[in-house]
């Protein structure tokens, strides 16, 4: 048996305005071997994005076409756009020992758990107070789009018990560091062990 352990896949999921993304970049940028999944989409590439790097870009009659074939671990319409997760390249991924995160909401989640096994862990903001606080501070959106995503927001959140972990991202750093130490965790158990250690075991046990 190889001595690399089949890698772990994770979801990720948290209200707008959480700070999930920055949580993610921040996380695999201080973690060996862990990476974040490239969804497909219909929508443009804007500017700056690289195919295969940010989203791989597809048109609706091969994203329909990959609907069709059962392609998708999820895949959902956000507006007039379709995107969607490879289970293949997931698996390739998984197969090479590299972690995967799955950036998605609580439907997306729901999907991806019932074709396979994951970690999931939920992002909470400190208070509603600061997550509308982080909303507005973007500075981009009328008061009616801020009340819609507070409203989506709250939605989101009422799914919180549907994930293994709950982290809340009041101080920055301090929510990176909890979130490598449930990757830890997850790298060090038992049953992941007991394969990448066999040779050591069957020395020690001898």
């Amino acid at each position: 048996m190889s001595d690399q352990p089949r890698g772990i896949l994770y979801i990720f999921s948290a209200p707008s305005g959480a700070g999930k993304t920055s949580l993610v970049t921040a996380l695999i940028a201080a973690t060996d071997n862990l990476m974040d999944s490239v969804s497909h989409t219909t929508r443009a590439k804007r500017e700056g994005e690289v195919g295969g790097q940010h989203y791989h870009f597809i048109d609706v009659a091969t994203y329909n076409k990959m609907v069709e074939a059962n392609d998708f671990v999820e895949h959902a319409q956000v507006f007039d756009n379709f995107y969607g997760t490879s289970q293949a390249a997931i698996e390739a991924k998984l197969a090479e020992g590299i972690d995967v995160i799955l950036d998605i909401d609580w439907q997306g989640a729901r999907q991806v758990r019932e074709r396979m096994q994951a970690t999931s862990i939920f992002i909470l903001p400190p208070s509603r107070e600061e997550l509308e606080n982080r909303l507005r501070g973007r500075g981009t959106d009328s008061e009616e789009i801020i009340q819609r995503r507070m409203s989506d927001a709250i939605s989101e959140m009422e799914h919180y018990g549907e994930y293994e972990y709950i982290v809340v991202n009041d101080d920055f750093d301090t929510a990176v560091a909890e979130l490598k130490a449930i990757v830890t965790s997850q790298r060090l158990h038992q049953t992941r062990q007991k394969d990448h250690l066999a040779g050591l075991l069957r020395q020690l046990l001898a």
